[in-house]
């Protein structure tokens, strides 16, 4: 048993979306009580830190409607079905930057709001980038603009908020530390 497991007694299914979907579970909870958990199902993403030779950051700012402004991000993007997420790193790069990799690092995976969905972003380092001569097509909901920002012009951007996601956060975050043990 995991500790403080909450078994699932019975699962309503509320809404099949194109990306999310949307259930409530009835649970039993550790202590022998019943509760609802309303849960996301997601796909899963991908995130990349694409770095230039000059040890500057690529990022995107993007339109989210969910918080209604733009905000700068690493690019990123949605696992398609059956896509591995190294093969959906390098797609998403190439869309949303019009750059390649020679180098793509794997780091971590995480989750981005376990309280209630369970989606999970593969972080990937892409470096010795180049230039895409037939780039990708965006999707065609998809807007952004390019920036490449030294570590201390992405860490002004986070406290001004202009940097608003914990993906992109974290990714200055790991630059930050990369740089004080001479790592990238």
């Amino acid at each position: 048993m995991k500790k403080f497991e909450e078994k699932t007694i019975h699962s309503e299914p509320i809404f099949q979306g194109k990306v999310i979907s949307l259930k409530v579970d009835d649970v039993l909870l550790p202590n022998g009580k019943e509760s609802k958990r309303e849960i996301i199902n997601h796909p899963g993403a991908v995130a990349i830190i694409p770095i230039t030779d000059n040890g500057k950051l690529i990022l995107v700012e993007q339109y989210r409607k969910a918080l209604e402004r733009s905000i700068i991000e690493i690019p990123a993007g949605k696992l398609e079905k059956g896509e591995a997420p190294e093969r959906t790193a390098r797609r998403e790069l190439e869309e949303e930057t019009g750059y390649g990799c020679h180098e793509l690092v794997y780091l971590q995976s995480f989750s981005t709001s376990p309280g209630f969905a369970d989606e999970i972003v593969h972080l990937y380092v892409a470096k010795q980038l180049y230039k895409i001569e037939q780039k990708a097509e965006l999707d065609e909901d998809e807007f952004v603009s390019l920036m490449e920002v030294t570590i201390e012009e992405a860490e002004q951007m986070v406290k001004e908020q202009k940097i608003y996601d914990a993906k992109t956060a974290f990714a200055v975050l790991w630059m930050r530390l990369g740089e004080m043990n001479n790592k990238i």
